[in-house]
């Protein structure tokens, strides 16, 4: 007797889903290995350095801008900052990591982008979330952390670093040479996004040019959400999801007109 149920099928979403976390356990052991040593490192490595930096500039620097805590006023500035630099570079290098598996129809550059950007963005939210209580814990800090804007300012560099990675992602497969290049110009943007000075110190016209730098913007609103006392009244998350809308469409629309000669180059 012929049986009469239709084969089950999984649903794309479904489907993605289970590729994406897939994806995230392939980078998980092929970077940071099979131990859960090895992850734990990942993140060990970024908040070591950032404390590093952050007890130099408060030897050299006794009186923040803002606030008591050099410290405190230092990593608000550097962690937003690490989250984009550090997930945009995953982002822009996915089809270059998982070349191999976009042979296989169930894997799409799609899903190698998200796979990427994911991990990274929770492994900077860890980064940030144990930099920020380490700092309160130590130097014994009394303040109030205004959650609801810090977690804004983390879906900001989360959306720019997706916009720009995924831009970059095309560039950087189809012009090699522009890797180098994009390192050249983001040398000054530790310089120019406000993470040791207050964008409202910079004398004009220098302080209207550097307001076109979304992470202006970014390491701002950080700051109000870390200063009770701190107004960053020029911040503007409009422009900085706009920007990092703009660069994502144009990064899908032309990895989606590409993408193949990209895999078969």
């Amino acid at each position: 007797m012929l049986s009469t149920t239709a084969p089950q099928t999984v649903s794309r979403p479904f489907k993605t889903s289970r590729t994406i976390i897939a994806l995230i356990l392939r980078e998980m052991a092929t970077t940071y290995g099979r131990s859960a040593l090895g992850y734990l490192w990942a993140i060990a490595e970024p908040v070591g350095g950032i404390a590093l930096l952050t007890v130099i500039f408060a030897v050299a620097f006794h009186a923040p801008p803002i606030g008591d805590s050099f410290p405190l006023f230092y990593a608000s500035g550097i962690l937003p900052f690490m989250m984009y630099f550090d997930t945009s570079k995953k982002t822009e290098t996915a089809i270059r990591f998982s070349k191999p598996l976009l042979y296989y129809p169930g894997v799409t550059y799609i899903d190698a982008i998200l796979a990427r950007m994911i991990l990274g963005t929770l492994t900077q939210i860890l980064v940030v979330t144990i930099v920020l209580v380490s700092i309160i814990v130590i130097w014994n800090l009394n303040l109030i952390l205004h959650v609801p804007t810090i977690g804004l300012v983390l879906a900001m560099a989360a959306a720019l670093a997706l916009g720009v990675g995924t831009l970059n992602c095309y560039l950087i497969s189809v012009f090699p040479f522009w890797e180098r290049i994009w390192a050249i110009l983001n040398r000054p943007m530790f310089i120019v996004s406000a993470i040791v000075f207050l964008f409202d110190s910079v004398p004009e016209p220098y302080r209207s040019w550097l307001w076109f730098n979304p992470l202006i913007h970014v390491t701002g609103l950080m700051r109000e959400g870390v200063f009770a006392t701190y107004d960053a009244h020029y911040a503007s998350p409009a422009y900085v999801f706009g920007i990092s809308g703009v660069c994502l469409a144009a990064g899908l629309l032309l990895l989606g007109r590409y993408h193949r000669d990209i895999i078969n180059n």
